[in-house]
């Protein structure tokens, strides 16, 4: 049964007049029960029918950019490229971080009502269980980067993204083409259900088409109680990979960041890179051309994935139809891989 504004106005032991002013943002609410009404209405996925005329009416021109994973080296990169890519198309730009203790989808529904936004862009992170609450959203959106749990038969959602599996299977068979047969890799915690678990399917993938066999032994999933996909968690991995003294002559972070840190650990162990084990990484961060020795990875095509997020949201919000987009990397090969 749909929520009505009498159940918000209950569950917020309030009258149903208070919550239309909260909705409609009238100055003459008190801040702290407004907070606590627009809370409760994205706990409960509420869209009233009113206030969605009143989006239309009063919409503005801002797009937002919700950012899950700030902590990620290669998001924040591409922040400077969506500001310039929508104020050229005539959008203003709203830049909204979101926790990982937050609902994304909770948050960019009290962010429409509140900022009457155009439409949104969610970029990195990952979204659970979301094809029918993404649904709910009244603007149109696109996931740039997102890693989604919808199979990918079901997921019918506006989609940018790199093929992951694909990509992770071409710098693996680079590895092997060099003659490493013990490569180790560093991919996503437990609950990376996305991401971490294509990029990992494409090692394995690698492996098989050269004839080699899966060694769970060589497999380091990142820490659960350090943020994903840093160097602090690569870092902390590698080093007790290491003190494991299992052999391995290549390692494949699954992002430069983490990359970055699995070096600090290797050099910390007495080792070289690439002498004593290669390493490659994965985004195509330009840190990485100034580490010593510089990082051989995956470079993701961030102007172009910018450019059709962009272009995607505008020809939604024209009422145009569009389809997913997803590109293919560029293999950077720098210092950081030895033949052996």
């Amino acid at each position: 049964m749909a929520v009505t504004m009498k159940d918000i106005a209950r569950l917020c032991g309030v009258g149903v007049g208070t919550v239309s002013r909260a909705i409609n943002d009238d100055p003459g609410i008190n801040a702290a029960t407004r907070e606590k009404i627009l809370a409760v209405i994205r706990e409960q996925h509420y869209v009233p029918n009113n206030s969605a005329r009143n989006l239309k009416m009063t919409e503005s021109n801002t797009v937002a950019l919700l950012v899950m994973g700030i902590d990620n080296l290669f998001f924040t990169s591409m922040f400077g490229g969506f500001q310039k890519t929508l104020e050229k198309s005539g959008y203003d730009f709203l830049l909204q971080t979101v926790s990982q203790t937050e609902n994304v989808i909770d948050v960019a529904m009290g962010l429409t009502m509140e900022k009457r936004l155009k439409g949104i862009i969610f970029l990195g992170g990952q979204i659970n269980r979301s094809k029918e609450k993404l649904k709910t959203l009244p603007v149109p959106y696109v996931l740039c980067t997102v890693a989604n749990e919808v199979p990918e038969e079901e997921d019918d959602s506006v989609k940018v993204a790199i093929d992951d599996e694909a990509e992770s299977e071409k710098i693996v068979s680079y590895l092997l083409d060099k003659g490493h047969r013990r490569i180790a890799i560093i991919t996503g915690n437990k609950f990376d259900t996305a991401v971490g678990q294509r990029r990992f399917h494409g090692y394995q993938k690698a492996l098989e088409k050269h004839g080699i066999a899966y060694d769970e032994d060589l497999m380091i999933p990142m820490k659960d109680d350090l943020p994903g996909y840093t160097a602090k968690n690569g870092y902390a991995v590698m080093k007790e990979f290491l003190q494991k003294d299992i052999k391995a002559t290549a390692v494949f972070a699954t992002s430069d960041m983490v990359a970055f840190g699995a070096y600090k650990a290797i050099f910390e162990q007495g080792l070289g890179v690439p002498g004593d084990i290669s390493v490659v990484g994965f985004d195509g961060l330009e840190l990485g051309s100034y580490m010593e020795p510089a990082l051989t990875t995956v470079a993701q095509p961030t102007e172009e994935l910018v450019r059709a997020s962009v272009d995607l949201l505008i020809s939604q919000i024209k009422g145009e139809p569009v389809s997913r987009q997803i590109f293919k990397g560029n293999l950077l090969e720098r210092e950081s891989v030895q033949q052996i």
